[in-house]
């Protein structure tokens, strides 16, 4: 030990003495159970070896159990280990490691587990009843939805033969109506249609008493994912009024004019380009008129077949804009080569759109284009007809309850009048409908449409303006009331009329 030490460990027993000494005899009796002197651990003097702790090797007893060191010494501190030392320190929650052995070993699969069921089969159509409680539920048959409707009707009518004669008589008439409409409800493709038909019967003018009908009917193939087909078919009926300027004589009654055609197209979707190539075929039928002197007027040259091919190129900009560019030619094939008027009236025709299809949002929807139309005849006396043409539909709901519906239409038609070439038409539609309750409909409309002969200087223009009631009691019936004011001007003479029809009825359907 170094000097500084030993003066140190010195001057500790000397003051250790002189403590001895001063106390009294008793105390300096060594208490039974207590240590005495300096500890072997502190003196660093080793313990008796003991047998069973013979070392196995030469390594000093230290480095193979420093506990040792400290072990078998006398002290004042129990010698005895505090319960539970021995346990290894572990959590409450703590599961053992060895829960796993006592774990039920898997089931062995002997077969394969059962097929998933098979996924629900797409949820088909609702019908619109499922929204509206007072439409009719319709007929099922099979997979398609028939709804048939019969409406009968009486009413007065202030101008019937829609005559300019002055002072015309009245007449109290009855209609009868009716209509049927298909829908089907397939996974795939698509039939939609309707039908109707009536006929109005004047009980003081017999000659006044007309048939009307209009239908189409519609079949969409889906032969791919991308790929459509498209199978249309339309029927048209109406009436010749007497005052018309293609009735060159003073005729008797309503002369029927009978308008029918089909079309046959497909669509193909690249991505978001669309192409629809489209073919149709229309056939139109012109009824003899009856003179006032028993004579017939024929009209068999007015017959004619109309031939068209249609391509369509379609791009969506947006999922409710899709602009299309459109072109069409097409051929009118008169039944006789030369009219009455000695005019070879069949043409070749060209025709070019522009427009968009558009969904701007659930209330304002439709489709609008415009464009061009040359069309050349192949007698050369009649100059070739160029004009503007096109279409417009446009739905709009403002609310729920109020519906505006706008159409209009321009188009070049023909005529038998000598030296004009072709009529140049257009058309406009305005229809707003509320209701009022949701079993009460108003509806008010008005219609503009005026008529130009080519090379004549005669124009027609033609109005009217109405509304109309109905009041669905059931499912199955309703009341249905309207007034409607009619009035044609015209620049040949003693040739405007007005009109004022005003009627009532009963609409049950299924």
């Amino acid at each position: 030990m170094s000097g500084r030490a030993n003066i140190l460990l010195m001057t500790g027993s000397a003051l250790a003495g002189s403590l001895l000494a001063c106390l009294p005899a008793q105390a300096q009796q060594p208490r039974s159970g207590l240590r005495t002197g300096t500890p072997n651990y502190i003196a660093q003097t080793p313990p008796p070896p003991d047998p069973a702790l013979a070392p196995a090797s030469a390594d000093p007893l230290a480095i193979r159990d420093p506990a040792a060191l400290v072990q078998g010494q006398a002290s004042a501190i129990s010698s005895r280990q505090p319960p539970r030392a021995s346990e290894p320190v572990q959590a409450p929650a703590l599961r053992g490691v060895t829960q796993r052995q006592f774990r039920p070993p898997p089931p062995t699969v002997a077969t394969m587990p059962p097929p998933p069921p098979a996924a629900p089969p797409p949820p088909r159509r609702r019908a619109a009843n499922a929204e509206d409680p007072w439409e009719p539920l319709g007929l099922r048959v099979g997979s398609v939805t028939l709804k048939p409707a019969i409406t009968t009707s009486l009413g007065f009518d202030t101008n019937p033969q829609r005559s300019a004669t002055p002072g015309a008589k009245g007449s109290a008439f009855s209609r009868y109506e009716g209509e049927l409409a298909v829908q089907s409800d397939w996974n795939a493709h698509e039939l939609t249609g309707r039908l109707r038909g009536g006929y109005s019967n004047f009980f003081r003018n017999h000659e006044a008493s007309r048939p009307d009908a209009q239908g189409n009917l519609d079949l969409r193939l889906d032969a791919t994912r991308d790929t459509r087909i498209l199978l249309e078919s339309r029927l048209n009926l109406d009436t010749q009024r007497p005052g018309s300027p293609d009735l060159t004589a003073n005729v008797q009654g309503r002369p029927q004019v009978w308008q029918y055609g089909g079309s046959a197209g497909v669509t193909h979707d690249f991505n978001r380009l669309q192409l629809t190539l489209r073919g149709s075929v229309d056939r139109s039928d012109y009824e003899d008129a009856r003179l006032s002197n028993g004579a017939v007027l024929s009209q068999k040259d007015r017959n004619m077949v109309d031939y068209g091919l249609r391509l369509r190129a379609a791009y969506e900009i947006t999922p409710g804009i899709k602009p299309f560019v459109q072109a069409e030619i097409d051929r009118r094939d008169f039944d006789e080569k030369i009219d009455s008027g000695g005019y070879m009236r069949s043409s070749d025709g060209v025709t070019a759109k522009l427009g968009s299809t558009f969904e701007i949002s659930r209330q304002l929807t439709g489709e609008i284009s415009g464009g061009y139309q040359n069309r050349r005849y192949e007698d050369t006396r009649l100059k070739d007809l160029r004009g503007f043409v096109g279409d417009a539909s446009i739905l709009w709901s403002p609310t729920p309850l109020t519906t505006v519906t706008l159409r209009g239409t321009a188009e070049l038609g023909d005529t038998t009048i000598a030296g004009s070439s072709g009529t140049t038409v257009r058309r406009a539609t305005l229809e707003v409908a509320h209701a009022l309750r949701r079993n009460l409909i108003v509806t008010g409309f008005t219609n503009f449409s005026r008529t130009e002969y080519d090379g004549q200087g005669l124009r027609e223009d033609y109005m009217n303006v109405g509304a109309r009631l109905e009041y669905k009691l059931t499912r199955t019936f309703a009341i249905r009331a309207s007034f409607t004011h009619e009035r044609l001007n015209s620049t040949a003479p003693g040739a405007d009329y007005t009109a004022n029809v005003s009627q009532v009825g009963l609409r049950v359907q299924f």
